[in-house]
């Protein structure tokens, strides 16, 4: 049998979801890595670079509608490149770096749309767009 919630019920997740990088002291954050992206938030990252570290508003998404919240990325967010490669996949943290969820990272068709997928330390990025989509069953 397959379990299919209501939209309320998917709004709801992903506001839940997202009001967790929220969370702690400080700012939430966006790690945007290169290779293959780990089964999940919560296997370490371990042959992966660290591309960038962005440092999100708070709060960094709006409110979910139909299962799907946005980053909330107007002015866009900007972060510097600390490695060399080619972004794939990103982890959301709160701001006590425990992780939130990881999504696809790239210039378009990707859960987060940033302005270059090729860092370079020192390189000026951005993140245009992202958001986070709480399926229906």
């Amino acid at each position: 049998m397959t379990i299919k919630i209501s939209t309320a019920a998917r709004n709801a997740a992903a506001d839940a979801i997202v009001d967790l990088v929220d969370g702690g002291a400080s700012f939430g954050k966006i790690r945007v890595y290169d290779g293959t992206q780990p089964a999940g938030p919560g296997t370490a990252v371990s042959t992966q670079t660290l591309l960038a570290e962005f440092t999100l508003p708070d709060p960094a998404y709006g409110a979910a509608s139909t299962g799907v919240t946005a980053l909330d990325a107007t002015p866009v967010i900007t972060a510097t490149g600390v490695g060399a490669g080619t972004a794939t996949w990103f982890r959301a943290l709160d701001s006590n770096n425990v992780a939130v969820f990881d999504g696809s990272a790239g210039t378009s068709g990707t859960d987060m749309i940033m302005n270059t997928a090729t860092v370079s330390v020192g390189l000026a990025l951005e993140i245009s767009a992202g958001e986070l989509t709480m399926g229906a069953g």
